[in-house]
């Protein structure tokens, strides 16, 4: 070990810098401590202990943050800058250790351990000094960022220590780097380092060459590429294709690189790229390839809209635009709350289905708008080619996507809600079944990888959030029905219309129509009247023109100066609506033989269908007349052999077929009728018109009939139920297998029905029939 002494001196902190010993060097000093320290050290004997932070942006270090090893360094020159910092040059005596720290307030003073080099001179040090030199050599040479002359001063000096210190103090290493070098005391160690640092360096400097040299080659390469290209513009000048295609090049190329296409797809784009710089621009084949490249670009790969997980937001703005409609807003608030559990769910599909007018398409906006995505809408009314839904192929003239892809780039993002409206009404012919087509559109387990055949690349669809509307879900396939999630939406009872027409439908007209709520106002009996006498639907778009007609007139009235402000009542309604358009919502006024009401589905809701039985003289023949579909005239037939084998226990003449003609019709004869539910209606019309017995006014049914008499379930209870309310009728008799759908009827309309459950048709005639059914 080096021999030892120790010293009290002001300790100065470096921040980025290291001093070895030998080493002159210049210092620019600002902070106080710092200051106080050089003037202590100016006073005493111009020594002062110079070493580093671990830390840079520290600016008031303390013992811990310092490294222990530093330099005893003499103070040469000191000179104040105009800026306020001092100017100090240092020369390096010793490497030395803290031994002692003490906080001066104004200063640090330490105590150090100095240590001195030993050297031996043996014939190591001499073999490791040469080879440092050989190497220091070799990489001046290599880098050129050293000069010839600090080779030739490091090779003058003699002592192995000093040497390896201002090698050091040269080669570009890191602090932490440099710092170990210092902390080195035995000098064969710090030599054996030295070489290993620039043997390093020199490999790093080998494949900096390495790379330069590649990089050159490119860029040789590129300035031939470009050359080139200078001379093919000029060629396309002189030919009079003005500039040519260059620039128009260089902006695909880099849309190609902004769009976030995958690889391979990304891979095709430069294909057909290259194709449209190879092309000449009077080629027909260059329009053509021109427009895939714009497709390809345009359609967004990787761009999403983030969800609003926020539940009591979405339900609020769900609440906000539409009444009612409680399962799909209940659908919308699952999807987001398992999104927000999961943060990786494939968007649902979801099939709106219902009669015109219920917000099936506003409730499509709406859902987008609580999840904050983008809404794009494609509708499918009248679609018959399979190519709308997949695109044409690109050999075709004119060719183009499908409307999927259409629509995702007029979405812009690949999560948007897509609202397919009216799937329902998709045709097929000689051209392809686009309902098909839809199959993979549709389906959880494909749309991931949608095969377009303009586009030709697989595109991912299954972050989509697709909702579909229909009218008629018996139109739909049963593959497309399948892959879609049904939520039925029923028409409005009466209540339910007065609200919508209330909050969002009259005040949507006031303001359409230039109005405002202090100009008119239309009471809730109006409302109610305008419902039942002047609209016939389960919507309420007619209700809306309506509305819209009273907002008219009122706008007539207040700029004419007749008044300035309209009351619209229950009394006045006529003078803006005119005379009632329906008898709707009245049930018969007294109990009537042969005349039974019966509950129908139809496209546009529920309604009553009046089913009347005539008995005259004759032969037995069965007439049926209403535009009756094959299904309910087969519910006649079966009803009326029900009836033949059970006519004494229902106190019908046995031989009643033999003398009389029976002539069943249901009114309104222009309008097609059909379905399997009219058979209990059709029986206690017969048995009632046979036997004389009045049936039960305020009573509607439904119901299928077998030849043994039992009840067999039915569909649509609920549009059936709310068109029974709606007629004023107050006992709905339904098939017992029926009983679960009671549930989805709203609860306005259940407390003001009676339900009765039946299984048998002795059980349907004891509730019609005035006298209990007994003969």
């Amino acid at each position: 070990m080096a021999e030892t002494n120790e010293k009290d001196v002001p300790l100065l902190p470096l921040r980025g810098l290291l001093v070895y010993p030998t080493m002159v060097l210049h210092l620019d000093v600002g902070r106080e401590k710092s200051v106080q320290a050089l003037e202590k050290a100016m006073v005493d004997d111009h020594l002062i202990f110079l070493t580093t932070q671990k830390d840079i942006s520290i600016d008031e270090p303390s013992e811990e943050d310092l490294y222990t090893i530093g330099t005893l360094t003499r103070v040469k020159q000191m000179l104040k800058l105009p800026n306020g910092t001092i100017r100090v040059l240092v020369e390096g005596l010793n490497r030395a250790k803290i031994v002692s720290f003490e906080d001066l307030d104004d200063y640090f003073s330490v105590t150090v351990e100095l240590f001195e080099d030993k050297e031996t001179k043996d014939v190591e040090d001499q073999a490791l000094m040469r080879t440092m030199l050989d190497y220091f050599e070799q990489y001046i040479k290599m880098s050129k960022k050293i000069s010839a002359e600090t080779y030739s001063s490091v090779a003058d000096i003699e002592e192995p220590g000093r040497m390896a210190d201002i090698i050091s103090s040269h080669l570009p290493l890191k602090l932490k780097d440099k710092q170990e070098i210092l902390e080195t005391i035995d000098v064969k160690e710090r030599m054996s380092k030295v070489v290993d640092i620039i043997h390093n360096e020199k490999e790093v400097l080998n494949l900096e060459k390495k790379i330069g040299q590649r990089v050159k080659r490119s860029m040789e390469r590129t300035q031939k590429e470009y050359y080139l290209r200078e001379q093919m513009k000029a060629i396309q000048k002189e030919l009079g294709e003005k500039e040519g295609k260059t620039g128009e090049i260089a902006e695909l190329t880099e849309k190609i690189e902004l769009a976030g296409m995958p690889e391979n797809v990304k891979a095709t784009a430069f294909r057909e790229l290259d194709r449209y710089e190879k092309v000449p621009s009077s080629s027909a084949e260059s329009a053509v390839i021109r427009n895939y490249i714009d497709w390809l670009v345009a359609l967004p790969w990787t761009k999403r809209t983030d969800d609003d997980l926020d539940i009591d937001r979405a339900e609020k703005i769900l609440n906000e635009d539409h009444y009612g409609l409680e399962k799909v807003k209940e659908r919308v608030l699952e999807y987001l709350a398992v999104q927000k559990l999961t943060n990786s769910l494939k968007g649902p599909i979801l099939c709106l289905a219902g009669p015109p007018g219920v917000g099936k398409t506003s409730l499509a906006r709406s859902i987008a708008r609580s999840l904050n995505r983008n809404f794009i809408r494609v509708s499918l009314g009248g679609v018959r080619d399979e190519s709308e839904i997949r695109g044409h192929r690109r050999t075709y003239v004119g060719a183009m996507p499908g409307r999927i892809i259409q629509g995702m780039k007029k979405a812009g993002t690949i999560n948007p809600v897509f609202l397919l409206d009216e799937i329902d009404k998709m045709s097929s012919d000689f051209r392809g079944d686009p309902s098909a087509a839809m199959l993979e559109v549709l389906d959880p387990e494909q749309n991931y990888n949608f095969s377009d055949h303009y586009i030709e690349e697989p595109y991912d669809l299954s972050k989509v959030m697709f909702i579909a509307t229909a009218n008629n879900l018996a139109t739909i396939p049963g593959p497309l029905r399948d892959r879609m999630e049904i939520i039925t939406i029923a028409g409005y009872t009466e209540i339910e219309k007065v609200h919508i027409t209330k909050d969002h439908l009259l005040p949507k007209q006031i303001k359409e129509n230039g109005l405002s709520k202090g100009t008119l106002q239309v009471r809730e009996d109006a409302i109610l009247k305008t419902v039942r006498y002047y609209t016939r639907e389960a919507g309420v778009r007619s209700l809306e023109r309506q509305m819209a007609t009273i907002c008219r007139k009122t706008a007539k009235i207040i700029v004419a100066g007749e008044k300035k402000k309209v009351v619209v009542t229950e009394k006045n309604l006529e003078e803006f609506l005119g005379k009632p358009k329906f008898r709707y919502g009245q049930a018969e006024l007294e109990d009537q033989v042969g005349v039974a009401t019966g509950l129908a589905y139809t496209t546009v809701g529920g309604d009553t269908l009046q089913i009347e039985v005539s008995i005259s003289p004759g032969k037995g023949k069965l007439v049926l007349t209403g535009k009756l579909g094959d299904v309910m005239k087969e519910s006649a037939q079966a009803a009326f052999s029900y009836i033949r084998s059970k006519a004494e226990e229902l106190g019908i003449e046995p031989d009643f077929h033999e003398k009389h003609d029976i002539h069943i019709h249901v009114p309104e004869g222009a309008v097609p009728k059909d379905g399997p539910s009219a058979g209990i209606t059709i029986a206690t019309a017969l048995v009632s018109a046979l036997s004389g017995r009045p049936i039960r006014r305020e009573v509607g049914m439904t119901g299928e009939i077998t030849l043994r008499g039992r009840v067999l379930p039915i569909g649509g209870l609920k549009e059936k139920t709310l068109s029974a309310h709606r007629a004023g009728l107050t006992k709905v008799i339904l098939p017992k297998d029926n009983e679960k759908d009671i549930d989805d009827i709203p609860e306005s309309v259940r407390n003001e029905m009676q339900f009765v459950l039946v299984s048998h048709v002795d059980e349907v005639l004891k509730h019609a029939l005035s006298d209990g059914g007994r003969a």
